[in-house]
């Protein structure tokens, strides 16, 4: 039989401390250790994987492709391992945890995990700030959020978790008809907002006029404005509404391109009651039925 490789979580957390801290002595100021300490560590991690995972790049210092993976893994792990404690300890949670979201998800199925974990712990305070994805990753990197859904413009980003699929779908009042000799009156939040741009390349794409006759940055407003027949718009199954219809391609309404969402955080920066609200998003990322698909990032 051969022999058991065990990664150990203390060389997988300076593995991660290094990475989202931008380099050695960083992560070993805020470990509490010294640089030739955190070396050795990563040393020692590249020995079990057999691979070097970190490279130099300038200044920064950047994981290889190895290291991308055992990234992936490591956050995973450290997560289990520190929900596991937080189960065992019965630790008490307190603090301030701000969350960012794209508006979509404040009304859809993360509300739920979120607000049952307000239930559950009534000494964490929770500020909710919701926005376009791509301003979201910049509050994450700002440090002014903790935990960000947010699109994904590239397959790899930053301080990413998990990541899974979401299909868009055109959603229309269910007494709306489509004129084909006029433009497609379209509703979308604004520049920027992925949903927008996955509309009208697909309406390009097919050579379709189309013109944006709502703008508007909150979900109930697009969602309104699509019930009473002003424009169609792209919803995702969890914020179409009674009243709505799916528009199909037979109609002239090509399939929208899916959309990679992902949930985000700086694990070496957030608290044990931050750690315990990531666990249960993964778990209601995980419970959720079709049309979002959970990946291993």
């Amino acid at each position: 039989m051969a022999a058991i490789t065990n990664l150990p979580t203390d060389l997988l957390r300076t593995f991660i401390a290094v990475v989202e801290l931008g380099g050695h002595s960083k992560a070993g100021a805020f470990l509490g250790r010294s640089q030739p300490a955190i070396s050795l560590q990563i040393r020692r991690l590249e020995e079990l994987v057999r691979a070097p995972i970190l490279t130099q790049e300038g200044r920064s210092v950047q994981p290889t492709p190895t290291g991308e993976a055992l990234l992936s893994y490591a956050r995973e792990m450290i997560r289990i391992n520190d929900e596991a404690v937080g189960y065992f300890h019965r630790s008490h949670k307190t603090g301030v945890l701000r969350i960012g979201l794209p508006t979509d998800y404040a009304v859809a199925f993360l509300q739920g995990a979120i607000t049952n974990f307000i239930r559950d712990h009534t000494d964490v305070e929770l500020e909710i700030h919701c926005d376009l994805s791509r301003e979201l990753h910049q509050h994450l990197r700002g440090d002014d959020l903790d935990i960000i859904i947010a699109m994904m413009s590239e397959t790899r980003m930053p301080y990413l978790s998990r990541v899974w699929v979401e299909q868009p779908i055109w959603a229309a009042a269910e007494g709306f008809e489509d004129v084909v000799h006029r433009p497609v009156p379209i509703g979308a939040h604004p520049e920027g907002c992925e949903y927008r741009a996955r509309m009208i390349q697909a309406l390009d794409a097919i050579e379709r006029r189309w013109r944006v006759v709502y703008t508007g940055p909150g979900i109930s407003g697009l969602q309104n404005a699509v019930l009473n027949g002003l424009c169609v718009t792209a919803l995702t199954k969890a914020t179409m509404l009674p009243g709505m219809r799916a528009l199909s391609e037979a109609e002239g309404f090509p399939a929208l391109e899916p959309l990679r969402v992902g949930l985000f955080y700086k694990h070496p920066r957030l608290s044990a009651a931050g750690l315990q609200l990531v666990s249960e998003l993964v778990a209601s990322l995980e419970s959720v039925g079709s049309g979002i698909t959970p990946l291993k990032s």
